[in-house]
């Protein structure tokens, strides 16, 4: 599946999707998605422009009801009109028929196999609907949405995410239809990473090769949502796996677009030959550390007991492996790179791509950032933020949020910059802001705390995962949220000068 030694990008067969082809050798592309309500024609619009503006082929809308999957054939044509080629996409989760009628005005559609049955008739119904007007599909599994009979049978698992996906992939291609995508996303950047190497494989022993879409869900806002994003999206990337990519930002979905071309850009072109000498000591498909002894640490930490392993080439994630790999699997290892950017940002996404997959993988057990032009408080928040969004070493509160889209009920910008305020000062608790129902509460499943849309500027709170309190209004649900916190014995007091890093 993966070349070890060296940069190879996975073929792909070619996939149209509207004006924009991806597979094959065609560039990765990158899309958004809005966050207007579907029904407002006239905002889906505006906003589907200036994503597009900001360098996006393709962007998707959510259609939650028939009336906004009716509302998408005005939007297409408006958008057509105003002169932007842009590939419009719906997003269909409990309603199969909507996905009927999105299909007969937009150039995909994506639909959930979590939701999505495929021993009723509704997958051929739809694919002759593709198939007429030239409409591709993607298969979106969630992590927080398997079926509860993939649940059942495979627990909440990457290999439950990736049976979801070929049996619904087996029936396209028995309806000879393969004008289809496969994403396999989570907040979990170890569990996203697994799942779509897990699949790689699947597909490979059953003779597939649909391209791609890479995300990592709920990675929140700021610079940590880009590092999370990067960590997860990078460690794919680097292994010449994905075919369009989507950074899912807490944010206006137009400042998601930059940072999704700057990662691929990123990794246009990887160079350099590294042998591996140890094959069998690498585990693409399930985490386990090459070296027991280490304990995950940043360049402040550093003793005897760490090799540090520097990587100098235009790939330094081959580098690594390679080198960590025929490293003693009792010595502890730091991977360590130069990095010479100005802006803290540019050096955070360009490290966190770089450095995820062997803290992904096992293999590393710290990280080393050498960034002369950034000051060694900024440095270190960033190589923190790293391991935290590697999951190998948590030393802050963990936010869960949501990208927003048209489903979302309350203004989860400015909300979870309140929580982040008041929160972020507890290194030991996790916090899924979502909002809507239909993935929060299985894509923060792992969170401690869950602060949901229920219904227009109403909250419903959870506590791992189960359900505490209804439909409480927004302007008291935060009080609530701490309180919940404090009777659970979680809550301390913040220090006085517990201030914001300077890359936050």
């Amino acid at each position: 599946m993966i070349n070890l030694d060296g940069f190879r990008r996975r073929y792909a067969h070619s996939v149209a999707i509207g004006c924009c082809t991806i597979g094959s050798d065609h560039p990765i592309a990158v899309q958004s998605m809005t966050n207007t309500p579907t029904a407002d024609v006239a905002a889906s619009v505006a906003q589907i422009e200036r994503i597009a503006d900001a360098g996006a082929p393709i962007v998707r809308l959510t259609a939650q009801g028939a009336r906004e999957g009716r509302a998408l054939a005005d939007i297409t044509a408006a958008v057509r009109a105003h002169g932007y080629p842009t590939a419009i996409v719906a997003d269909i989760h409990f309603t199969p028929d909507v996905a009927m009628i999105a299909a007969e005005s937009v150039d995909k559609v994506r639909i959930n196999p979590g939701n999505f049955r495929n021993d009723s008739g509704q997958l051929e119904r739809l694919v002759e609907i593709c198939r007429r007007r030239g409409t591709a599909l993607r298969i979106g599994v969630n992590h927080g949405s398997l079926s509860r009979r993939m649940v059942d049978r495979y627990g909440d698992t990457p290999e439950g995410m990736v049976e979801s996906a070929m049996e619904f992939l087996r029936q396209c291609r028995e309806l000879d239809f393969d004008s289809v995508v496969v994403s396999m996303k989570s907040s979990n950047t170890r569990v996203m990473v697994h799942a779509y190497r897990l699949l790689v494989e699947a597909m490979e022993r059953e003779g597939m090769t649909y391209p791609l879409h890479l995300g990592v869900t709920e990675a929140g806002d700021g610079i940590e949502g880009r590092i999370k994003s990067a960590v997860g999206i990078g460690a794919l990337l680097a292994d010449g796996i994905g075919d369009t990519v989507r950074v899912s930002l807490t944010e206006d979905p137009e400042c998601e677009v930059p940072v999704a071309r700057a990662l691929v850009g990123y990794f246009a072109a990887r160079d350099g030959h590294f042998e591996v000498r140890h094959p069998e000591r690498y585990s693409p498909t399930r985490y386990r550390r090459r070296c027991e002894a280490g304990i995950p640490i940043t360049h402040e930490q550093i003793d005897d007991r760490y090799a540090v392993v520097e990587a100098v080439s235009g790939n330094p994630t081959a580098e690594w492996r390679a080198a960590l790999l025929d490293l003693d699997p009792s010595q502890p290892a730091v991977i360590r790179r130069r990095y010479m950017q100005a802006d803290a940002a540019q050096v955070a996404l360009c490290a966190a791509a770089d450095m995820g997959l062997p803290l992904l993988d096992g293999l590393a057990d710290g990280v080393w950032i050498d960034s002369p032009q950034l000051d060694p408080a900024t440095v270190r928040d960033i190589e923190l933020m790293i391991l935290q969004a590697a999951r190998v070493r948590f030393s802050r509160t963990e936010y869960i949020a949501c990208p927003s889209c048209g489903r979302t009920l309350y203004d989860i910008q400015s909300t979870l910059a309140q929580i982040k305020r008041r929160t972020s000062h507890l290194p030991d608790v996790k916090i899924g802001v979502m909002g809507c129902i239909v993935n929060g509460p299985g894509e923060m499943a792992d969170a401690d705390y869950g602060y949901v849309g229920a219904a227009p500027d109403h909250i419903t709170l959870y506590r791992a995962g189960a359900i505490v309190e209804r439909n409480i209004p927004q302007t008291e649900a935060i009080d609530r949220l701490i309180e919940l916190i404090k009777a659970d014995g979680r809550w301390r007091e913040p220090a006085a000068d517990n201030a914001v890093p300077a890359c936050r």
